[in-house]
């Protein structure tokens, strides 16, 4: 069971190419006359004979080697019942044979030695009905092959030891493959030599077969592999050391094709209970009209049309005496009469019975005869079919020849004469029946053994294994048989694998003759070869196409108009190719090269031509085949570049073209802006100091003020000056303009809040005398400015302390002095502070607040420090008197307490219940209205300490949580966290 199993999921791999069946190829086996078609999914049985057993190699260490690794199985929901894979195999007996050939080659890898005719029908369908993973198996191979069987039998699980990760791994691979999305070209070429190609493999031998009428569904056979002479050449490209056509041409292979083949006309008898109707059984209805020269006989039944005197239709059939029985006429013996006289007979007896009667006798059904088939054919036995059957039908109704069975001579025996000679190739490729003799009961066609075999493949219409028959041996009817050469066909790479009975194998190759001046003599020579080699069985021919390039062309690439290849002419020079302007793209660089694959060996060449020289009918150089003709752009590679960067619209690096100036780079680049600084504007040029001729020996740079505007507008021609490759202008912008706009919102307790412009410099005492001043219900105490720059730095600190926070508490969690004697509770209950104190930092953006100190008394601070500058975004907000304190954090009663002058922290504290548990009373710590932190480390004369401070309307006492962990650093790191987090509250208790 591994054994095949493995051989199949890799052949879904595309690791193996499907055999050929034939003495040239390893597939040629006697299929036994087993089925299995009536066994059950569901039976197990326990005598079922090994499938490696009847080759004594059960045990073999090669076989054992196979493990489950080596599988590669679909899923159970793709796994087909046993029922539809051994109806499929039966009528699709070279799918047998491959996979056979597949598991045997599989074994023979792996260090084994069996063959795969060792393995008979039987042993294969008993596996497969007993064996849920060779179904697996195989169900995967054929749907990777391209076939789609619909099943609607139950489908049984795949066994365990197939293991999901290869069943996921095959069932992808199988949809890849039926998606045409996996390339078997590629599986190939990825597990061999890289520098070996791997051919394509070739179409399932069911590719031609009809589909089965039934439950079942024949399979859909993945398209075939294309013959045509107008395919493009299959080659090995190698990796070229330039970037040229030409080498990429050149630098190409022919592969050795080892492609496996079908036996020609295996298709034929596939898929044959489709054909079932054309076998013309006995219960078959008879569609064609028959020669009045047909014999009736016992079995036959006649249709009897009576008009003239009286109407009637009688339907009668010949018994086994010969006779039908005629109302009023009695009965006639009608068997062995041609039918013509047989409608004489009855028209003359029931004219005698009936006056003015016309009569008219067809045959409606025919009778059977029983034929017996038997050798080397698939289903060997005796058949029943219609009278009016020939050998050929015969055939199919017992499924062909056999991978073994002879195809061109089939003998039809009557007793112990030879009524005919069959061969089959005549209707395959002729459509020539070979007689027209009907079968009679007892006849007998027997299959022989297949004669001589050759294999054909390359550059031929139709590659297969073809059959010799007697004086037809020469190479010349072979390539006749497979549809003729293609075009591309090299006669003079003709090769011969032949065994030399019970010696070795050779390799031949058919002389060539010396080369002609003419291509007719070449041909003629060519032909006349195959016309005298003389084949033996077991030949494999392989005739090479010609190499797949022409070595009469030139190459044209780069900034041209039609690059390509151009066919090569004697006497061809460089203004053959480039004719004018009209055949380059615009502004071509004024040098190009020819790179010129030089004799004998090839190398390659570069040679420099000057293009205007060329146009105008100088400097003009001869061309040689394999030539590379390459113009450039003036723009490509170290292209002349400036660059105007600043107030324009569209700054950054433009081509130099000829003769731009800095007013036409300001035009391209979209013109100036309305910010931009017209009356001088910065040129830095770059020029190389030192002798030029030989490249300089440094880069000096340059920069000069030229009048812009007056350049732009053509007011002072004098001020535009030429630019130089590397140049870069600079259009500034003008003083104050960034400051253009500039506003701070102002809002809440004030005569006249809105939207306010100012001018750079200016204060906030400014803007709120123009604002009205503050109304008689502010609170200037609780002010909040916010400002952009300032919430934006706050962001960025907060960022880093959360990355600092969650670095540091890995080593906080595993610190050996936690002090509890339950160390997992302690790390919870670290990782629980952690969360807590990050999702309040998260959960409390940044506001950006500005900590000021003012007052309603404008003139009392304005021109003092606290009287700052404005800067554009800010927006103050002047709330009312709050009228309460809040207490915060770890207290019992986290709550607004009413204002109540003169009271300290500390009642209010106590006021709010006082601190539970967890607080850290060392570290409270009182946030300002204006935003102002008092702590236990603040430089103010606390007296006391924080508690004995006394509170303002909106300021709020925070208790901060003790910090679990030993390390100060991390004390200190989550303490800041709890600060951070806790001012953003006091602009939202302000402004309420």
């Amino acid at each position: 069971m591994l054994l095949i199993s493995a051989a199949c999921a890799s052949a879904a791999n595309g690791q193996l190419a499907p055999p050929s069946a034939s003495p040239t190829d390893p597939s040629a086996l006697s299929q036994g006359p087993g089925s299995a078609a009536s066994a059950s999914d569901d039976s197990s049985s326990a005598n079922a004979p090994d499938l490696l057993g009847s080759s004594g190699l059960g045990n073999n260490g090669a076989f054992s080697s196979l493990s489950s690794s080596d599988l590669s199985s679909p899923s159970a929901n793709t796994t087909l019942s046993a029922r539809a894979i051994i109806s499929f195999l039966e009528e699709n007996p070279d799918v047998v044979v491959e996979i056979k050939t597949l598991a045997a080659d599989r074994v023979r890898q792996q260090g084994g030695d069996i063959d795969e005719n060792d393995i008979s029908d039987q042993a294969l369908y008993d596996q497969i009905t007993t064996n849920a993973g060779l179904r697996a198996s195989i169900s995967t191979f054929l749907r990777a092959r391209g076939y789609e069987i619909q099943d609607d039998s139950p489908l049984p699980q795949a066994s365990a030891n197939m293991g999901d990760q290869n069943s996921s791994a095959a069932q992808a691979q199988a949809m890849q493959a039926r998606n045409g999305n996996a390339s078997l070209l590629d599986s190939l070429t990825a597990s061999g030599d890289a520098a070996t190609p791997a051919p394509s493999l070739p179409p399932s031998s069911s590719s031609n077969g009809a589909a089965p009428t039934g439950n079942r569904e024949a399979a859909k056979p993945a398209r075939p592999s294309s013959h045509s002479s107008t395919d493009a050449p299959q080659v090995l490209r190698r990796q070229a050391p330039y970037n040229l056509r030409s080498m990429r041409d050149l630098y190409t292979q022919i592969p050795d094709q080892t492609v496996s083949l079908k036996r020609f006309g295996s298709d034929f008898f596939l898929a044959r209970n489709q054909r079932a109707g054309a076998l013309g059984s006995s219960s078959t209805s008879l569609d064609v009209p028959l020669g009045p020269d047909y014999v009736l006989g016992p079995g036959d039944t006649l249709t009897i049309e009576l008009w003239g005197g009286t109407t009637l239709s009688l339907s009668r059939a010949i018994g086994r005496d010969g006779r039908i029985l005629l109302p009023d006429a009695g009965s006639l013996q009608v068997a062995g009469l041609p039918l013509e006289r047989a409608q004489t007979l009855i028209e003359g007896a029931l004219k005698s019975q009936y006056r003015n009667a016309q009569v008219a006798v067809t045959v409606a059904r025919l009778r059977s005869v029983r034929v017996y088939v038997v050798g080397d054919v698939q289903r060997p036995g005796g058949y029943d079919i219609s009278s009016l059957a020939t050998p050929l039908s015969a055939l199919y109704a017992a499924g062909g020849p056999t991978s073994a069975g002879s195809l061109r001579t089939v003998r039809h025996m009557r007793n112990e004469q030879l009524v005919e000679s069959i061969d089959l190739y005549e209707f395959f490729l002729h459509g020539v029946r070979a007689s027209a003799i009907h079968l009679e009961s007892g006849d007998t066609l027997l299959v022989p053994p297949a004669g001589s075999q050759v294999a054909l493949s390359g550059a031929i219409r139709r590659p297969a294994i073809y059959e010799l028959k007697p004086g037809e041996t020469t190479l010349a009817t072979l390539v006749k048989d497979a549809g003729g050469l293609l075009p591309a066909a090299s006669l003079d790479h003709v090769t011969v694998e032949r065994i030399v009975p019970g010696s070795d194998r050779q390799t031949l190759t058919l002389n060539a003759a010396p080369s002609s001046s003419t291509p007719a003599a070449n041909e003629a020579a060519g032909q006349s070869r195959l016309d005298t080699f003389e084949l033996k069985d077991g030949d494999r021919i392989h005739i090479d196409p010609v190499l797949p390039y022409s070595d009469r062309a030139v190459y044209l690439e780069g900034h041209v108009a039609r690059p390509g290849r151009v066919a090569y002419r004697d006497g061809m020079h460089l203004s053959d190719l480039l004719h004018s302007y009209r055949d380059l793209l615009p502004e071509p660089a004024a040098q190009g090269e020819i790179i010129r694959l030089a004799p004998p060996d090839l190398h390659a060449e570069a040679i420099a031509f000057n293009l205007p020289d060329v146009l105008i009918g100088n400097g003009d150089i001869a061309l040689q085949p394999f030539d590379t003709v390459r113009v450039r752009s003036r723009y490509e590679s170290d292209a002349p570049r400036v660059t105007v960067q600043g107030e324009v619209l569209r700054p950054g690096a433009y081509p130099l073209s000829e003769g731009m100036t800095a007013a036409q780079l300001v035009r391209i680049a979209g013109g100036f802006k309305r910010d931009a600084l017209r009356d001088r504007a910065d040129l830095t040029s770059y020029d190389v100091t030192g002798d030029r001729a030989t490249g300089g020996s440094a880069v000096a740079g340059r920069l000069q003020s030229i009048a812009i505007g007056a350049a732009v507008t053509n007011t002072d021609p004098s001020a535009d000056v030429p630019l130089k490759p590397g140049d870069i202008l600079t259009i500034h912008q003008l003083t104050g303009w960034e400051n253009v706009g500039e506003s701070i919102r102002v809002e809440g307790q004030l005569r006249y809040p809105g939207i306010y412009g100012f001018k750079d410099g200016e204060h906030l005492s400014s803007v709120l005398r123009r604002a009205g001043g503050l109304l008689p219900t502010a609170y200037p105490m609780g002010a909040i400015l916010v400002r952009d720059q300032v919430r934006e730095l706050e962001t960025k600190s907060r960022e880093e302390l959360i990355r600092q926070i969650q670095a540091n508490s890995a080593a906080a969690r595993l610190s050996p002095n936690l002090g509890s004697g339950d160390a997992g509770a302690t790390v919870q209950l670290v990782q629980a502070q952690q969360n807590q104190i990050l999702a309040d930092l998260k959960s409390h953006p940044p506001t950006g607040r500005m900590v000021i100190h003012i007052t309603a008394d404008i003139d009392s601070w304005a021109n003092t420090t606290d009287d700052i500058e404005l800067r554009r975004g800010d927006v103050l907000t002047i709330p009312k008197q709050p009228g309460f304190v809040l207490v915060t954090g770890q207290v019992y009663n986290a709550t607004a307490l009413t204002f109540e002058p003169g009271k300290t922290a500390g009642w209010y504290l106590s006021h709010a219940g006082g601190t539970n548990t967890t607080a850290n009373r060392k570290e409270i710590f009182i946030i300002r209205a204006n935003g102002s932190v008092i702590g236990r480390h603040s430089t103010h004369s606390l007296g006391e300490g924080v508690l004995s401070t006394k509170l303002n309307p909106g300021d709020v006492v925070v208790v901060p949580q003790k910090i679990i962990g030993s390390g100060l650093f991390w004390k200190n790191l989550l303490t800041t966290a709890q600060l951070a987090s806790s001012i953003a509250i006091t602009a939202a208790v302000a402004s309420i």
